[in-house]
């Protein structure tokens, strides 16, 4: 468990740079450019990339030692910041400023995909419980990781909002440049466990590869397996409403140190769920806690742009964050359980792919919907005298109208699933499983 926590010491920093750079440059780019349109593009941008991504790197951390896969996620995130650095510097005055801007745009896409290489470490990281924890305490362990990952994401909050507005962009690069090669200098003298090298799918051999089919088969045979990744596959498509608009409706009621800053108080929200989870478990049913986080979750999104108070934001958003800790451990802790430790890389992958697929449709499609109907509905339109003289009217108020109609919508979606068959069968699975087990785990999958 040592050796477990220094890992996790290790991803967490990379973590905090990679969320550093993502803040920091969708910050910048909505107060360059002043366009809602262009932040929902980059949210497209970085979920697709997720998207598509999600199965190639699910193969690398089963077909390599998760140090080496680890490594090549810092490598490639360093590279990316240079050339994103480089093109920063070359750009022409005026044009990083222009929302179709070619210099801009290649920025973007570089930073963006510079922090989604961090996404490889978060692969790895999950299939290491596995390897590393005995199995009656992974539900705990995976609280810790969300515990890291609330520090990274409080930590990122707090320095991207105060980079963006006081040091600018050229620091911000540096900064996270920089940190990326200790990042990889400390993560070389590390001694990482691993599965035995027979567990490993070998380069070359049968079903090496990104292997789909296997993959897809691997999630076939655990009944109701496919089903808990088609409804977070539906959350995220209602999800990345909030990931495409919520720094612009933040943004609108206070200025960008202050929003970078709170962010990184309402973060303490992470940390605060992961060390519930990581302190009293999951329960016997981690699937049932999952659904009702998610039912809370749904309600706070329908409660908190009820008014334009930063203060009913900030409420919901920090038990909105708690919540996220609680139901990542949940899923982490289903498929570390009822998937086989070999197929466990492309298993993530695969249901980071799916399950982020959905949320660069969404993501594309929400920035131009707002910006044509809702915020014209309650600015100039219908919405001002209908709802007006108790919603408000204003650009804030149509992006709190959008948000409001995707919390109800998820929420009569999560109470759906509570009722639906995949739910009872692969709780029942999870819990024959799971109890057997208890008492062998070190015996069948510690690192040989």
């Amino acid at each position: 468990m040592k050796t477990f926590y220094v890992v996790l010491g290790n991803t967490l920093i990379a973590a905090v740079i990679n969320n550093f750079v993502w803040f920091a440059v969708t910050f910048w780019v909505f107060l360059q450019t002043r366009s809602v349109v262009a932040t929902s593009i980059m949210a497209g941008i970085f979920t697709l990339t997720i998207a598509i991504s999600g199965f190639f790197l699910g193969s690398i951390v089963d077909r390599y030692p998760k140090k080496t896969a680890m490594m090549l996620s810092s490598l490639a995130s360093t590279v990316l910041y240079l050339l994103a650095a480089l093109v920063y510097l070359s750009a022409p005055q005026g044009r990083l400023a222009d929302p179709a801007s070619a210099h801009l745009w290649t920025f973007i896409v570089l930073t963006l995909v510079g922090a989604m290489a961090g996404n490889l470490r978060g692969i790895a990281v999950s299939t290491l419980v596995t390897v590393m924890v005995p199995e009656e305490r992974r539900d705990r362990a995976n609280g810790v990781v969300g515990t890291a990952t609330g520090v990274a994401f409080m930590a990122a909050s707090v320095f991207s909002g105060l980079a963006v507005g006081f040091l600018g962009m050229p620091w911000m690069l540096a900064i996270a440049i920089v940190l990326s090669i200790a990042v990889i200098f400390h993560l070389s003298t590390l001694s990482i466990p691993d599965l035995p090298a027979y567990m490993r799918q070998q380069p070359g051999s049968a079903g090496s590869g990104v292997d789909l089919h296997g993959t897809v088969r691997a999630i076939q045979l655990v009944p109701g397996l496919l089903g808990l990744i088609l409804f977070h596959t539906i959350n995220n498509f209602l999800g990345g409403i909030f990931m495409s608009l919520m720094d612009a409706y933040g943004l609108l009621l206070v200025s960008v140190q202050a929003w970078g800053s709170l962010w990184g108080v309402l973060s303490l929200g992470f940390i605060v769920g992961g060390l519930i989870v990581a302190r009293k478990g999951l329960g016997t049913n981690p699937l049932r806690t999952l659904l009702v986080a998610n039912a809370a979750m749904w309600t706070i999104c329908i409660v908190f742009p009820i008014q334009a108070s930063i203060v009913l934001l900030a409420a919901g958003m920090f038990v909105w964050l708690c919540l996220i800790p609680v139901v990542e451990a949940a899923e982490q802790t289903v498929l570390q359980t009822v998937v086989t430790p070999e197929r466990q890389g492309r298993v993530f992958g695969f249901a980071q792919s799916v399950e982020q697929s959905a949320t660069p449709i969404t993501a594309f499609l929400i920035g131009p919907i707002a910006q044509v109907f809702f915020i014209p509905f309650m600015t100039t339109g219908a919405g001002v005298q209908a709802l007006g003289p108790w919603f408000g009217t204003g650009v804030d108020r149509g992006i709190g109208l959008l948000f409001i109609v995707a919390g109800w919508i998820g929420l009569v979606i999560t109470l759906l699933a509570m009722r639906s068959n995949s739910y009872r069968v692969l709780s029942n699975r999870y819990q024959k499983q799971e109890q057997p087990a208890e008492g062998h785990v070190e015996a069948s999958f510690a690192p040989g």
